[in-house]
């Protein structure tokens, strides 16, 4: 019986794999901290570089943890024809697409997070998604 039980050690010990299955690491959900709406750089930091990545590609330290990989937001315009999609990416950030934002739950619809931050100012909320979306049209490849 213990030598059953020493071939699983014996086998790490000498450098074999032995596929143990892991659980994904869970996204840590707080509430929105406010930023300037001006800065579309300064939202993209602090509200998608988790996911998306501080480069736009879809490798954030959080992305492992989606039941979705996140997707390179540099190649938006690359994947519609060459012109980067502004009034698409305008209407998922104010308000998702159909009953999940992105087409998964794990991203949140910006609108309403950002309607939060001052709920007063509708104005705001279309300035912060005007710049965001800017900043994103920014970093398209060529």
């Amino acid at each position: 019986m213990a030598i059953r039980h020493a071939i699983p050690l014996l086998a790490l010990f000498l450098g074999a794999s032995v596929a143990i299955p892991q659980e994904k690491p869970a996204v840590k959900k707080t509430a929105i901290q406010p930023t300037s709406p001006t800065s579309g750089k300064e939202m993209f930091a602090q509200y998608c570089a988790a996911c998306h990545g501080g480069d736009a590609k879809g490798n954030g330290p959080a992305a492992s943890a989606l039941k979705t990989p996140p997707p390179d937001l540099t190649t938006l315009a690359k994947r519609h024809d060459g012109k980067y999609p502004s009034d698409y990416v305008a209407n998922l950030l104010r308000s998702g697409k159909g009953g999940s934002a992105h087409g998964t739950s794990d991203m949140p619809t910006w609108g309403p997070l950002f309607r939060s931050l001052d709920p007063n100012h509708d104005i705001d909320v279309q300035l912060r998604i005007k710049n965001l979306n800017d900043f994103l049209s920014s970093l398209q490849v060529k």
